[in-house]
């Protein structure tokens, strides 16, 4: 199924953290696509920034997710937050490289290690889906120009 997602920018910030960044939509590579740029630090507690969106479908019945995915080589985080996680540092999630051409990343449910909860994925519990540039003072540039359950 395709999605239709209105990504949406978050940086450390609002723990405190300095990182920077911006979320543009814009053409890149001959396609349509939302572009995540800045700098993740780790200066004052901080190390992250993000482009996320709500999911408003039913991911029951779908068994993974797919994104569109091109940028600068680097290794980000995608993570997805259901209903049955309560804190912000909870998540589902799995790290991939962005190639520096636009790529299929097809990612299963049952591949998403479960970080810092005891809770077992539930598919149609899916209520937002994050690209993550977190960790390490690096360069960010990671783009998606589509996305898809399937």
């Amino acid at each position: 199924m395709k999605l239709d997602p209105k990504w949406e920018y978050v940086a450390d910030s609002v723990m405190g953290g300095v990182s920077r960044g911006r979320l543009e939509h814009a053409a890149l590579a001959g396609r349509w696509a939302a572009r995540l740029t800045g700098n993740v630090s780790t200066d004052n507690g901080g190390g992250f920034i993000q482009m996320a969106f709500d999911l408003t479908q039913d991911a029951s019945g779908f068994t993974g997710i797919e994104l569109d995915i091109c940028g600068n080589g680097e290794r980000y985080d995608l993570r997805l937050r259901t209903t049955q996680l309560t804190r912000a540092w909870q998540s589902f999630r799995t790290g991939f490289i962005a190639p520096s051409e636009w790529t299929t990343l097809k990612v299963p449910f049952h591949a998403l290690e479960a970080h810092r909860t005891d809770a077992t994925f539930a598919a149609s519990e899916l209520r937002r889906v994050g690209v993550v540039a977190v960790g390490r003072e690096f360069e960010v540039d990671v783009a998606v120009s589509g996305a898809r359950l399937f």
